[in-house]
């Protein structure tokens, strides 16, 4: 065997035993796994982006899942100082004769609000969600009419609320994707009350009642949300789980037990959690670049962005990303605070995979007289030469 050939045989050698390392490198993405269900979604809770979905705008009943809702409202009125945790709540007679999952408040007596809430969140009672939602709005129709205007604030386009249960009614609906909205809303603008969604069980009026998510029992990482279950509507889980700084949002609707919802919706957690990554790149208010100002009180503005800047791609991907900023060719006093004056490009390779703008941090007011008069004629002559 001369040199040459063993020479070859050595780079082919060296060549073969480190292509899998290179192939390692790049983890394959599967496609998502499939679910017996009617609809599901999978979002990243910090991006807001949507991994994986099936049908996940389509209106279905939302059964008890309606109660995300109600105790969201609850929540954020305690936070606006509105109600009290300690407040007593008088239970009527509507509250105590509504059906289906209760508490087992009875008329006439006073519960607290603090009692009620985690009777909404973790034994699912119809009676308390009716309760707090009389004590809150005066009736159960007002109450849904502030469910209503909550929904349109958070963008939930396909959903309607009619009660604060989820007892069926034809004109009661949401969809995965709507609830997964709303369950990222409860995590991250009043997370002092998101602890009680983790609770296990809830022992009140000598009767303890378990939460009704088995995946709080079966993977350390989930914290939440909430379970539902109609003939209708079918058994519904909406889950959040965090691994590793990474949380994720699961929404299943329509699936045929208790057992096969918590099954489902693991699937999708395992898929998210498996193959992809979140990066956070900027944060909002936080000064990206300066820019020039024409005719204003100052000769420069801050800019930087209104939302911070998250994204969630397949692993390997967020390495090769790179973020450009681009800002308009002319910016011209008055500027008001938040006024779009440019952009952020990010990009892999040649794509571009998100674009945001670039805001003013800072009004700018329109300059003097001369001021004006000065840049008119800088412009004119950096018209004539660009």
């Amino acid at each position: 065997m001369n040199i040459t050939t063993l020479a070859q045989r050595v780079f082919l050698l060296v060549l073969l035993i480190a292509a899998p390392a290179v192939w390692a490198a790049e983890p394959m993405i599967p496609s998502p796994p499939q679910l017996a269900a009617k609809s599901w979604v999978l979002m990243d809770a910090s991006s807001g982006q949507i991994i994986t979905e099936y049908n996940s705008d389509q209106r279905l009943p939302p059964a008890s899942l309606t109660k995300l809702m109600t105790a969201y409202i609850a929540t954020l009125e305690i936070q606006r100082g509105r109600i009290k945790e300690g407040d007593m709540v008088n239970v009527s007679e509507h509250a105590w004769r509504t059906g289906g999952s209760r508490m087992f408040i009875q008329v006439g007596n006073q519960v607290s609000v603090s009692d009620l809430l985690h009777g909404i969140i973790i034994q699912s009672g119809n009676d308390a969600s009716v309760a707090m939602a009389e004590h809150i709005a005066g009736s159960e129709d007002a109450f849904a009419d502030m469910m209503n205007t909550t929904a349109q604030r958070l963008g939930m386009s396909n959903t309607h609320y009619m009660n604060a249960t989820g007892l069926p009614n034809p004109d009661h609906y949401s969809s995965a994707h709507d609830i997964a909205k709303l369950s990222r809303a409860i995590i991250y603008e009043e997370p002092t009350h998101y602890a009680i969604y983790s609770q296990k069980e809830f022992f009140w009026n000598n009767i303890k009642q378990p939460n009704r998510n088995l995946l709080l029992w079966r993977d350390k990482t989930v914290d939440g949300l909430k379970t539902g279950h109609t003939e209708e509507a079918g058994y519904c889980l909406a889950a959040s789980a965090v691994r590793e700084g990474m949380r994720l949002i699961a929404v299943v609707f329509g699936t045929n037990s208790e057992q096969a919802r918590a099954a489902e919706t693991q699937k999708l957690l395992t898929y998210g959690f498996r193959f992809f990554e979140t990066q956070s790149f900027y944060k909002k208010g936080v000064e990206l670049a300066r820019a020039p100002v024409w005719k204003g009180t100052e000769k420069e503005v801050s800019a930087g962005l209104a939302d911070d800047l998250t994204m969630t791609l397949p692993r390997g991907q967020l390495k090769k990303l790179k973020a450009e900023i681009v800002m308009n060719p002319q910016i011209t006093a008055p500027i008001a605070k938040g006024q779009a004056i440019g952009k952020v490009e990010v990009k892999l390779d040649d794509k571009v995979m998100h674009t945001a703008d670039l805001v003013a941090l800072q009004p700018v007011e329109e300059g003097g007289f001369f001021r004006k008069l000065w840049d008119s004629i800088r412009l004119f002559f950096y018209g004539l030469f660009n």
